[in-house]
């Protein structure tokens, strides 16, 4: 079952990449993908969701999953689950302060 959207960023992985001006090698090793597996998946072959949503977290959300911590996940789960009027705050002041960067 492919539940990619019709408008998700990730369909056309070849444009991102070229939009980034980086070669396959860059791009696709950024996630864990190797070349020749970036090349099936830009010419058409399905991507696997995990990748997608890597490929969209690296590079359309531009996030340095390098810099990603557990505890860092841990919290934000405790937030969710435990303070949700905190967590909605948090993540709109966060909003806010990003758009006026």
């Amino acid at each position: 079952m492919n539940t990619t959207k019709t408008n998700d960023k990730t369909n056309e992985p070849r444009e991102i990449r070229r939009k980034l001006g980086l070669n396959q090698q860059q791009f696709w090793s950024k996630i864990g993908v190797t070349q020749s597996g970036g090349s099936r998946y830009e010419s058409g072959r399905n991507m696997p969701r995990p990748v997608r949503e890597l490929l969209r977290l690296v590079h359309v959300e531009r996030i340095d999953i390098q810099r990603i911590r557990r505890d860092d996940v841990d919290i934000v789960e405790y937030l969710k689950s435990e303070e949700p009027d905190l967590y909605k705050t948090l993540k709109k002041a966060a909003k806010a302060r990003k758009k006026a960067a």
